[in-house]
């Protein structure tokens, strides 16, 4: 049978096709909506995937990832997300609200950052101020290490992949070349760092044991899970600082230094600030970097 077609049925069905596919090339160009838990796994996403995705942070600058509660509009906003990226490394924040997500959006893809990392127990690579190794729970600050950051790369990359396989060769090329910028951090922080005579650091949130492992620093560390230190507990670390010629308290400013600031005072030293959760992932080691540099005398 011969089918016989009007020209205004032909003009029809091409119409009809012209608007599917300028359906399909606004629904490819629309970004991947992409929600990461912390700031810097952000930078991250930001960087592989390039003006292909839009990116929002769960815990924003200066907040506290051990306890921040999201907002009712940051709960609502994970309903239309495509990709949540986590640290995936016991952070409390995303053991206590992703089964949350994951009820107002089950489609929801996760990346776990953490992949292929080899999480550290805190006694693995920091002591407290008795001197002490302390066997306890994985060390959540993991991408705080150059040599880390570099599976995170790959982690994101895979997901993003996975929710836009349409781009891949992009993101591929984003990876290699954030790559080779963070193989270079590395070198160049290992140069820095290599002079310093006292390779022993008092932190109080104890959050720089990778990058001391990364860096062959050692990290003393002051407070332990949230919690206030007792007297006896300060008189040590006082005494621990005093007896290794320690000046310093480096402290993190998304938790209070009022106790660091004291036993301070009682070195007479000070205190320093670097942030374990800048967004500006290599400017922020650069920093901590040049801060230990200039603190360890």
């Amino acid at each position: 049978m011969t089918i016989r077609l009007t020209a205004g049925r032909m003009m029809a069905i091409l119409l009809f096709f012209s608007l599917l596919t300028g359906c399909v090339r606004q629904e490819s160009s629309e970004k991947v909506r992409v929600v990461a838990s912390i700031e810097p796994l952000a930078w991250f996403v930001e960087r592989i995937g390039g003006e292909r995705v839009s990116v929002s942070v769960m815990v924003p600058a200066g907040g506290d990832p051990h306890s921040y509660e999201p907002t009712p509009k940051q709960m609502a906003g994970l309903a239309s997300a495509d990709l949540f990226v986590k640290a995936g490394s016991g952070v409390e924040f995303e053991l206590n609200w992703i089964p949350r997500m994951l009820e107002l959006n089950r489609g929801l893809r996760i990346c776990d950052a953490s992949t292929g990392v080899r999480l550290l127990p805190m006694g693995e690579h920091e002591a407290d101020g008795d001197g002490h190794h302390h066997e306890g729970g994985p060390d959540p600050h993991f991408w705080l290490s150059p040599a880390n950051a570099r599976l995170i790369a790959v982690n994101i990359e895979q997901s993003l992949v996975a929710a836009d396989p349409a781009n891949r060769d992009l993101y591929a090329a984003n990876r290699l070349r954030l790559d080779g910028e963070l193989r270079a951090l590395t070198a160049e922080l290992a140069g820095r760092l290599g002079a310093v005579r006292n390779r022993k650091f008092i932190v109080f949130h104890p959050a720089w044991g990778y990058f001391a492992r990364d860096f062959g620093l050692e990290q003393i560390a002051v407070e332990r899970e949230g919690k206030s230190l007792t007297p006896v507990q300060m008189a040590s670390v006082i005494q621990t600082a005093r007896d290794q010629g320690i000046r310093t308290v480096f402290v993190s400013p998304q938790f209070s230094s009022a106790q660091a600031e004291s036993i301070a005072r009682d070195i007479g030293g000070r205190t320093v600030q670097i942030d374990p959760l800048s967004r500006d992932y290599g400017n922020n080691l650069r920093h901590a970097a040049e801060s230990f540099v200039r603190e360890l005398r």
